[in-house]
């Protein structure tokens, strides 16, 4: 392998020239198709560092989707039931491999932030995940390799330009890690901390029922949150990421945000858009977006009539009282936080989307308010002790 790869240009168009290379030994990415951006491979060395700890962490076929270097999804391979299937667009997909299932499960997350995302992959890329690639409107992927058919299916999307890179799984980063910012260099030890199982085991709360795939589901948010920019809290549910608060600075808002995009996951699940069908020529984004703006609570004239011209037979809207019911059916939702709730007011609204789980580092000053709160609710809380801020 080389020591450097010259780069498209840099964070914008207007930034050149740009590179990414190492100062000792080889460059441990290789390039296989297309040509990268420097977002392009900092998307690739977070969302890959993301999928490999969560294989080492659960032991299980790991993906992500990611998009201006944070998850839009995460998850491990998990089987995806029928209706999941039909949200996330690949019930005409019979037979998808784990790893296939696991992107299905990272991409289905939240549809619309996925779009033109950079997917990651723990394991050697077979024909089921590549296939279940070319459909999506992607940017590029990352894997430890690739089968040959799965890598000539990739060559072909985008007439060649699709962006397809190898990562040589034994690379361990250096010990320190530093960047440079305004001339000046910054240096700290690297984040090594891998999250498992065991952050889960001091629990606070009076409920101390924490079933395994409930740890599982915490660990998922929790190595999803490391590599997210912070502020952050995610929540998880089946393996996979649901709804994912990214870069906030107040806690709140990212449980806010966390919290509406799982609601707008279960809302995806509905009969009424289940069944509902599309014009013949739609794509899949305009899907996407067609079922972000019907779930809207307030659309503008243009968002309603983009909706209902997507639609063959356009759905009726889902009422108030409707989307109350349909979301509080959505129960077991675990959360992650990347450092310690300084009020209860997250823990309530958490409550409100079928939250039971609860993993946050702890530390506030306010602790036995918020274990409180949780108490209040009937939710595990544990205090993982690890705070896990990314910028």
């Amino acid at each position: 392998m080389a020591r450097e790869i010259a780069l498209r240009y840099g964070m914008n168009p207007h930034q050149k020239p740009a590179r990414a290379f190492v100062t000792e030994g080889e460059l441990p990415l290789e390039v296989l198709s297309g040509a990268p951006g420097f977002i392009n491979v900092l998307d690739a060395l977070n969302a890959w560092a993301l999928v490999k700890e969560l294989r080492a962490a659960l032991g299980l076929p790991a993906a992500a989707s990611f998009k201006h270097v944070s998850p839009a999804g995460a998850a491990v391979a998990e089987p995806l039931s029928e209706v999941e299937k039909r949200a996330a667009f690949v019930d005409d997909m019979p037979g998808l491999s784990p790893l296939a299932a696991a992107y299905a499960r990272a991409r289905g997350a939240d549809r619309v932030s996925s779009f033109g995302d950079f997917a990651a992959f723990s394991d050697r890329l077979d024909a089921s995940a590549a296939e279940l690639l070319v459909r999506e409107v992607s940017d590029g992927c990352i894997a430890p390799g690739y089968e040959p058919e799965a890598l000539k299916i990739l060559r072909e999307k985008r007439g060649g330009k699709y962006l397809v890179m190898s990562i040589d799984p034994a690379f361990e980063p250096p010990a320190l890690e530093c960047r440079q910012v305004y001339g000046l260099w910054l240096e700290q030890a690297r984040n090594a901390a891998v999250p498992g199982p065991e952050l889960c085991r001091n629990i606070v709360t009076r409920n101390k029922d924490l079933p395994p795939f409930t740890a599982r589901d915490l660990v998922v948010a929790t190595v999803a949150l490391k590599y997210t920019m912070s502020n952050s809290v995610a929540l998880a549910r089946s393996g996979q990421c649901i709804g994912i608060g990214a870069g906030q600075q107040s806690r709140v808002h990212c449980t806010r945000l966390a919290c509406s995009k799982a609601d707008l996951w279960w809302l995806r699940q509905h009969p009424r858009l289940l069944d509902a069908k599309f014009k013949d020529g739609v794509s899949r984004a305009e899907k996407n977006n067609a079922i972000d703006q019907y779930l809207l609570d307030h659309p503008t004239p243009f968002e309603r009539r983009a909706w209902k011209q997507a639609f063959a037979a356009p759905p009726k809207p889902i009422t108030a009282r409707e989307r109350r019911a349909w979301l509080g059916e959505l129960q077991g939702v675990s959360l992650s936080s990347d450092a310690f709730f300084p009020f209860r007011d997250s823990i309530d609204r958490a409550a409100r989307s079928g939250v039971r789980y609860v993993l946050q580092p702890g530390g506030s000053d306010r602790d036995d308010l918020v274990i409180r709160a949780a108490d209040e609710h009937g939710m595990v809380m544990a205090l993982s002790g690890l705070r896990l801020f990314h910028h």
